[in-house]
């Protein structure tokens, strides 16, 4: 798509044999990490960023298998400890020795292992729904058939066009809460070009559903869990009054991280729902 001059620059690194790619929105403030759920892309923090780069130089990274960034062809090359190696091998591209972090829901449980793999580089932490978890009993489809990655590989991947998708998402749960500002970053970034005129998920189905599947194993949720006790970044934990994960989940992560848990009103897609109050979090919790 043909792009404006107030867009957000692009990166590109190479690490473990992947294009890893990012949106930088800049600014003169402390650089702001922003890492995204499953299945969707740095876009999507699009109204979010604009509103703080006046005090942030806010950057979302695309994890790999999302949005710019290359797929891994197997499932044992996803994990949350991987997908950590890449913004790690960004922030090392862009020479960011000092960040700030807001995490949601896969990029929460992310940017916790950021702090494992380079303890000290993230200042602060802001975690919104954060996939974190002691074993894998509680997590959705650690028994059995795992429903969300089946939800995952049942996705349309190929559409007409962008109009076509943005009509569909935002007409039906549970994108239809975003603000359209939020939806229109996640069509936009969120989507390739295809030679026949078509446009086709950047996250290919079948990786969103083994990002869902790795979320169990030891590499997954468990080790994001497992490192909130011996976290250096000062840590947020905050949950959604309206959230569809698994009861105390949240509670039981502001516990061993030794914090106070923060409840919002809305859906596990908070952040997106309110652009503004997702930056009051921010300029809260993520001071420089």
């Amino acid at each position: 798509m043909a792009g404006t001059p107030d867009d957000p620059a692009q990166w590109s690194v190479e690490h473990e044999g992947l294009t890893i790619g990012a949106l930088d929105w800049g600014g003169d403030g402390p650089p702001l990490v922003l890492l995204h759920p499953n299945g969707f892309c740095a876009g999507v923090f699009d109204p979010l960023a604009r509103l703080l780069r006046d005090a942030y130089r806010p950057i979302g990274i695309d994890l790999r298998g999302h949005g710019t960034s290359d797929a891994p062809s197997t499932y044992e090359d996803c994990g949350f400890v991987a997908a950590a190696g890449d913004v790690v091998a960004m922030l090392d591209h862009l020479g960011l020795d000092e960040v700030v972090l807001l995490g949601e829901s896969l990029g929460g449980g992310t940017g916790i292992l950021v702090d494992r793999l380079q303890p000290g580089r993230v200042r602060r932490l802001l975690l919104c729904e954060a996939i974190a978890m002691a074993g894998v009993g509680g997590l959705p489809g650690a028994e059995g058939e795992n429903h969300m990655a089946a939800m995952a590989r049942r996705r349309r991947a190929v559409w007409a066009d962008r109009a076509s998708v943005r009509e569909s998402y935002g007409s039906r749960p549970p994108l239809n809460v975003m603000e359209p500002a939020a939806l229109d970053g996640y069509v936009r970034w969120g989507f390739r070009d295809r030679p026949d005129g078509q446009v086709e998920l950047s996250c290919a189905p079948e990786v969103e559903a083994w990002f869902f599947e790795c979320g169990t194993r030891p590499d997954g949720a468990p080790a994001s869990f497992d490192h909130l006790a011996s976290l250096r970044a000062e840590v947020t934990i905050v949950a959604a009054d309206g959230t569809d994960l698994p009861d105390g989940m949240f509670a039981a992560q502001a516990e061993r991280a030794r914090v106070e848990l923060l409840t919002v009103h809305g859906t596990h897609f908070f952040v997106q729902e309110d652009a503004a109050r997702a930056a009051g979090l921010v300029r809260e919790h993520l001071a420089w």
